[in-house]
């Protein structure tokens, strides 16, 4: 276990699944503690793929519950014992359960929640009771944090009609990329032989397996675009709908144009080969994959879904936005992007989503200087 540093700062997340709150987290970590700032990742449970992404200098915390509810009493355990200066949570479950544990703790650790998808929108998909009454919760604990981050314009306007948080409460965080570390794996080349010389261009998608990302949308507007020329689909993930998915492709005659590869550990090698990225979610917070797309030089087409895409592309000056769940837009939207014979560099937005930049947005919200 390495000395603890005179600053300390703590990260609380359930655990590390492969999602995009989770990657960010793991950025943020490494990148507090080669400021030279002690860091702790606490988790509720050391799993999932992203763990060892974190670097050696970071000390994890593993609080070994089996449930999130579970997890205040030895989270204010390690409050107590540790005294960090300051933490930082991600997720809304997460967020509630570190507001109880920093209370029950009774110490004064600057607690810095932080909101990444807007809850208005999810509310019409909310399954089971926790789900259902999570906008109550929010509107009672959230008040008692020290800092409320939001990961884009949107979501913080969203916030503020849920919660009744006044406007000025909440801070605009954009989601971090670590464009280096993305540039050095997107070298690799995909061990895939659609990516292999003289073969047809590649279109992408990246996310969970999920009605939320609405990969039915991407794979039905594909088989549109099939039609005008050839042209092949990867998309990269893991979820609940792959059967479902594998089936409409079976149903299309598509089984040799689309490849469901699953969770890859780099998704930058197939970003940086693909000839175009799509994002067709429902709605988001701040779509990480679409600006790592980006950082990797690749042209992409989003759906305008509330909230982060137009943000991100700044109303279609870096790519083209559709309608959610309009397959004939996104078709010919594809159609145009590959056709583009002077596509923007898209690289020059997604400097301005850099760890340093966040990474100082975030000390200041912490107070860690």
């Amino acid at each position: 276990m390495p000395p603890l540093l005179s600053k300390r700062v703590a990260l609380y997340l359930p655990m590390l699944s492969g999602g995009g709150a989770e990657r960010v987290m793991v950025t943020l970590a490494n990148a507090f503690t080669n400021r030279g700032i002690g860091t702790d990742f606490v988790l509720s449970k050391a799993e999932g793929p992203y763990l060892k992404n974190i670097s050696p200098k970071v000390r994890i915390i593993h609080l070994n519950t089996s449930r999130m509810l579970t997890s205040v009493l030895p989270l204010a355990k390690y409050i107590q014992k540790e005294q960090p200066q300051a933490m930082l949570t991600a997720l809304r479950h997460a967020n509630v359960i570190a507001i109880l544990a920093t209370k029950l703790a009774n110490f004064p650790l600057r607690l810095v929640i932080s909101e990444r998808s807007p809850l208005i929108s999810t509310r019409a998909y909310a399954k089971g009771f926790r789900t259902r009454v999570m906008p109550f919760l929010m509107r009672l604990f959230y008040p008692k944090a020290y800092k409320v981050v939001a990961v884009s314009q949107g979501v913080a306007d969203d916030l503020v009609l849920l919660t009744g948080l006044p406007r000025e409460r909440i801070q605009v965080i954009y989601n971090p990329i670590d464009a280096p570390r993305i540039e050095v794996l997107g070298k690799s080349p995909p061990e895939h032989p659609w990516f292999a010389p003289n073969q047809p261009p590649v279109v992408l998608g990246v996310g969970r397996l999920t009605p939320l990302k609405s990969f039915k949308t991407l794979i039905n507007a594909f088989s549109k675009l099939r039609d005008r020329r050839s042209v092949r689909l990867v998309i990269l993930g893991e979820g609940e709908l792959r059967n479902e998915l594998q089936l409409l492709i079976e149903n299309l005659g598509l089984t040799n144009e689309i490849a469901l590869p699953g969770f890859v550990d780099n998704p930058y090698a197939w970003m940086r080969a693909a000839k175009l990225f799509v994002l067709t979610s429902i709605w988001e917070g701040l779509p990480c994959a679409l600006i790592e797309a980006m950082a990797c030089g690749t042209s992409v087409v989003s759906t305008d879904c509330p909230y982060g895409p137009s943000e991100v592309l700044e109303n279609e000056r870096w790519g083209r936005l559709v309608p959610v769940g309009d397959t004939i837009a996104l078709a010919e939207a594809m159609d145009s992007a590959l056709n583009d014979p002077n596509p923007p560099d898209v690289r020059k937005r997604a400097a301005d989503f850099s760890v340093n930049n966040a990474v100082v947005e975030y000390m200041k919200a912490l107070d860690i200087n």
